[in-house]
């Protein structure tokens, strides 16, 4: 599939088939790409957790549910999914790294970090798995874990308590279901978002090359 086509056809898939297995070349090329995101001074501080046996899923979602909440159609859909990958983050991995030699930082004060890349970079690695999935024909979804579950899940699968859940991807092939209704805001045009030269100039005229 073309790139452009990879971009303009993902979709934050809700229902998949639950009789259908993802391949294990799928999630292998999913997480090969996600390891070729960019990251700070090439720290590559994350990690994917798979979840693909019965077992292992129903102990995800058992570690985030409330038992007094019913499901709703949003986590019925969820549920479906063969795959969940968790992407965890290191912080520690990128304070080490930027305290090297070369980085010239001597210590590990996060005040040196203007945002934290360790997620930021571990968002743009689920990223490669979510378009790696529409490449394949599967659909899948970025979502998050309720914060207040997040040690739960942690305990569930002996996650370091060092790493950070930054979200989850769940995986397979999609079925039919409602549209969210946050797409009725509808997609926000270039002639909004793009600035040029100075912020609120959307005339992309301004990108001309000096004479």
């Amino acid at each position: 599939m073309e790139f452009t086509d990879v971009v303009r056809n993902r979709r934050m898939v809700r229902r998949y088939d639950p009789a259908r297995a993802v391949p294990a070349e799928v999630i292998t090329s999913a997480l090969s790409n996600a390891i070729r995101a960019p990251s700070a001074g090439f720290s590559q501080g994350w990690d994917f957790l798979v979840l693909t046996m019965t077992q292992h899923r129903e102990a995800y979602w058992a570690a985030t549910a409330d038992p007094d909440d019913e499901p709703d159609s949003w986590l019925m859909g969820l549920l479906t999914a063969p795959t969940l990958i968790l992407c965890l983050s290191d912080e520690g991995t990128y304070l080490r790294r930027y305290a090297e030699p070369d980085k010239g930082w001597t210590d590990l004060d996060e005040a040196h970090w203007p945002a934290r890349y360790w997620d930021i970079d571990t968002g743009m690695a689920a990223l490669m798995i979510l378009l790696t999935a529409v490449d394949e024909g599967l659909g899948a979804c970025f979502f998050g874990t309720p914060p207040d579950k997040h040690a739960d899940v942690f305990a569930a699968f002996d996650i370091p308590r060092d790493r950070k859940l930054v979200g989850v991807v769940s995986m397979g092939y999609a079925m039919p279901h409602p549209k969210s209704a946050s797409l009725r805001r509808g997609l926000r045009g270039l002639d909004q978002v793009a600035h040029y030269g100075s912020f609120g100039r959307h005339n992309p005229e301004t990108l001309a090359p000096d004479r």
